[in-house]
Protein backbone atom coordinates (compact mmCIF):
# COMPACT_ATOMS: atom_id res chain seq x y z
CA UNK A 1 0.00 0.00 0.00
CA UNK A 2 2.80 2.40 0.87
CA UNK A 3 4.64 1.32 -2.27
CA UNK A 4 1.60 2.12 -4.41
CA UNK A 5 1.41 5.54 -2.77
CA UNK A 6 5.08 6.25 -3.49
CA UNK A 7 4.81 5.06 -7.09
CA UNK A 8 1.76 7.25 -7.62
CA UNK A 9 3.59 10.30 -6.24
CA UNK A 10 6.66 9.61 -8.38
CA UNK A 11 4.60 8.95 -11.52
CA UNK A 12 2.83 12.29 -11.09
CA UNK A 13 6.12 14.16 -10.80
CA UNK A 14 6.49 15.57 -14.31
CA UNK A 15 10.16 16.47 -13.96
CA UNK A 16 11.07 12.99 -12.76
CA UNK A 17 9.14 11.32 -15.57
CA UNK A 18 10.83 13.62 -18.10
CA UNK A 19 14.32 12.85 -16.77
CA UNK A 20 13.61 9.11 -16.74
CA UNK A 21 12.30 9.20 -20.30
CA UNK A 22 15.54 10.83 -21.44
CA UNK A 23 17.73 8.24 -19.72
CA UNK A 24 19.52 5.56 -21.74
CA UNK A 25 17.90 2.53 -20.03
CA UNK A 26 14.38 3.81 -20.64
CA UNK A 27 15.08 4.73 -24.26
CA UNK A 28 16.69 1.35 -24.86
CA UNK A 29 13.79 -0.49 -23.21
CA UNK A 30 11.34 1.40 -25.41
CA UNK A 31 13.39 0.53 -28.50
CA UNK A 32 13.38 -3.16 -27.57
CA UNK A 33 9.62 -3.16 -26.99
CA UNK A 34 8.90 -1.50 -30.32
CA UNK A 35 11.31 -3.77 -32.17
CA UNK A 36 9.75 -6.93 -30.73
CA UNK A 37 6.21 -5.74 -31.44
CA UNK A 38 6.93 -4.81 -35.04
CA UNK A 39 8.98 -7.90 -35.78
CA UNK A 40 6.26 -10.11 -34.27
CA UNK A 41 3.55 -8.36 -36.22
CA UNK A 42 5.42 -8.60 -39.52
CA UNK A 43 6.28 -12.26 -38.88
CA UNK A 44 2.63 -13.10 -38.22
CA UNK A 45 1.42 -11.17 -41.26
CA UNK A 46 4.10 -12.51 -43.65
CA UNK A 47 3.33 -16.10 -42.74
CA UNK A 48 -0.42 -15.45 -42.50
CA UNK A 49 -0.39 -17.20 -39.16
CA UNK A 50 -3.43 -15.36 -37.88
CA UNK A 51 -5.47 -17.24 -40.51
CA UNK A 52 -3.76 -20.64 -40.21
CA UNK A 53 -3.42 -21.14 -36.47
CA UNK A 54 -5.97 -22.36 -33.99
CA UNK A 55 -6.42 -20.24 -30.85
CA UNK A 56 -4.25 -22.65 -28.82
CA UNK A 57 -1.47 -22.56 -31.40
CA UNK A 58 -1.67 -18.78 -31.54
CA UNK A 59 -1.41 -18.63 -27.74
CA UNK A 60 1.70 -20.84 -27.87
CA UNK A 61 3.21 -18.55 -30.50
CA UNK A 62 2.53 -15.54 -28.29
CA UNK A 63 4.27 -17.29 -25.39
CA UNK A 64 7.31 -17.85 -27.61
CA UNK A 65 7.31 -14.19 -28.57
CA UNK A 66 7.05 -13.20 -24.91
CA UNK A 67 9.99 -15.47 -24.06
CA UNK A 68 12.01 -13.85 -26.85
CA UNK A 69 11.08 -10.45 -25.50
CA UNK A 70 12.24 -11.40 -22.00
CA UNK A 71 15.51 -12.69 -23.44
CA UNK A 72 16.12 -9.40 -25.27
CA UNK A 73 15.36 -7.44 -22.10
CA UNK A 74 17.92 -9.53 -20.15
CA UNK A 75 20.45 -9.09 -22.93
CA UNK A 76 19.95 -5.33 -22.93
CA UNK A 77 20.25 -5.28 -19.14
CA UNK A 78 23.54 -7.16 -19.29
CA UNK A 79 24.84 -4.80 -21.99
CA UNK A 80 23.88 -1.83 -19.84
CA UNK A 81 25.60 -3.33 -16.79
CA UNK A 82 28.71 -3.88 -18.91
CA UNK A 83 28.72 -0.24 -19.98
CA UNK A 84 28.29 0.94 -16.40
CA UNK A 85 31.38 -1.02 -15.25
CA UNK A 86 33.66 0.72 -17.74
Amino acid sequence: MVLNFLIRILANNEQLVQRLSESYPMRRAAQVVVRVLYSSKSFIEENRLHEKLSPDQFRALMKDIAADFQYKIKQTHENFKGKMKR
